[in-house]
């Protein structure tokens, strides 16, 4: 670590030791012992404020006269102040660390509910667009959306600053947010000053500053916190278009080489309560050729405020294997209430897997009301005939993560922006917003 030459001194106020470690940079310093705020560049140390008894005191987590290595550089956290903001009637609070490297100079920490930002001034004027619905400042080709518009007052202040320090001033702070980066102007009513942060671990800043107490663990969604979905949404949708396209093409290759043919075709009519209608139809043995695949049986049935029933079992002629499906086709109709209803259907279809090739036939089972007309039916054996539903299964298996990801990465931002200016419509914020705008 590099050493840090020190100009040591006596409080006025208290006369407790105070060091210097800023040189001559230092205006002003606030007493460990009585927090007075004397004038560090006055040979005297004049006293510029006492402390007010009824002032909280504030306990830094990064203790003042931590020394670490933080970007490649080593750095000492000399000054501490906490700031405060007003919003409909509720204060809140963030802790502000003064670093200071006597060849790089100064750079910040800035700390609410467990989130930290690393903050370097910004030498340059970053371009403002206000003249639209939400204000963007542009600093090194990069957009940053402005997120809120606040007041900030000093509370309370420890250590040295390169300013004049007091508990009560004030400033008005705009912050723009591009995640990671938050880029903050602090306007007074004497000058406008820029600064870039950047969303960084308060474990990473324990570990460099040799911390023995754990942080505050983060709380809530920050401003410029990064969106830890935001990625991964991205890469979701690359890998889904690349197994949709992997899936269109299977989709062509089982239907360019599927063999859809019928095999047997098979007619009658059925008579409800008509004894011998209910015994049971055998087909005439049929051939089933290729490999092993699916057998569908599509019905056709002329059902009219009716039902009927189909027991159906292929069977192989040679090896006795049975494969039985059971089969409704129904179809009603009406008018209520002068609207017209239906429900039903009077055709059906259904596929029986992974039947090996060979010699089949048919044995059927039909049953229907006891009373009625007539009802025609027709069953189509088809072999190896290709169908659209297991691919919609599959492809909605394939859209779900990224869709699931994508909402998850939206209610993130959703949950960021409520805290902002720009909360949207029907957000906590925005109703709080339109309550006060009522009174």
């Amino acid at each position: 670590m590099i050493g840090v030459p020190v100009r040591g001194l006596n409080c006025p106020s208290c006369g407790a030791a105070i060091q210097l470690r800023g040189f001559q940079f230092s205006q002003s310093v606030v007493c460990n012992s009585c927090l007075a705020v004397l004038d560090a560049s006055d040979a005297n140390v004049a006293v510029l404020q006492t402390f007010d008894q009824k002032l909280f005191r504030y306990a830094p987590q990064l203790p003042l006269g931590s020394r670490g290595t933080w970007k490649g550089d080593p750095w000492e956290i000399i000054g501490f102040q906490v700031r405060q903001i007003t919003v409909e009637g509720d204060n809140y609070h963030w802790q502000e660390y003064l670093l200071f490297n006597p060849f790089r100079g100064y750079r910040y920490l800035s700390e609410y509910e467990g989130h930290w930002n690393d903050i370097v001034a910004v030498r340059g004027l970053p371009n403002v667009e206000r003249n639209r619905a939400h204000p963007v400042a542009s600093w090194h080709n990069e957009a940053f959306k402005l997120f809120q518009t606040s007041h900030a007052t000093t509370v309370f202040a420890l250590g040295e600053f390169p300013w004049m320090v007091a508990v009560g001033d004030q400033l008005t702070v705009r912050d723009y947010v591009a995640p990671p980066f938050l880029l903050s102007a602090e306007e007074t009513e004497d000058e406008v000053s820029w600064s870039l942060g950047e969303y960084v671990s308060g474990e990473r800043l324990r570990a460099a500053f040799k911390v023995k107490e754990a942080l505050k663990a983060p709380s809530g969604t920050f401003a410029n916190q990064p969106n830890p979905r935001a990625g991964r949404a991205g890469a979701y949708w690359k890998g889904f278009g690349v197994m949709l396209v992997a899936l269109i093409a299977l989709v062509v290759l089982r239907f360019a080489s599927a063999t859809d043919r019928v095999a047997t075709h098979l007619e009658g009519s059925f008579h409800p309560g008509v004894v011998t209608d209910k015994a049971p139809f055998v087909s005439d043995t049929f051939t089933l050729g290729g490999r092993t695949s699916n057998v569908e049986l599509a019905t056709k049935s002329s059902v009219d405020g009716s039902w009927l029933f189909l027991g159906m079992s292929l069977v192989n002629d040679s090896t006795g294997q049975v494969l039985e499906v059971g089969r409704e086709v129904s179809y009603y109709y009406g008018v209520d209430d002068g609207e017209s209803w239906s429900e039903g259907s009077r055709t059906d279809h259904v596929r029986v897997p992974a039947v090996p090739a060979g010699r089949w036939f048919l044995r059927m089972e039909l049953d229907g009301p006891d009373s009625g007309r007539a009802i025609d039916w027709s069953v189509s054996v088809r072999r190896d005939a290709p169908g659209f539903v297991w691919w919609l299964i599959a492809l909605v298996i394939l859209v779900l993560p990224p869709i699931f990801i994508g909402l998850r990465s939206a209610a993130f931002e959703t949950t960021r922006w409520a805290e902002s200016d720009f909360a949207p419509k029907g957000s906590s914020r925005d109703s709080d917003d339109d309550s006060s705008s009522d009174d």
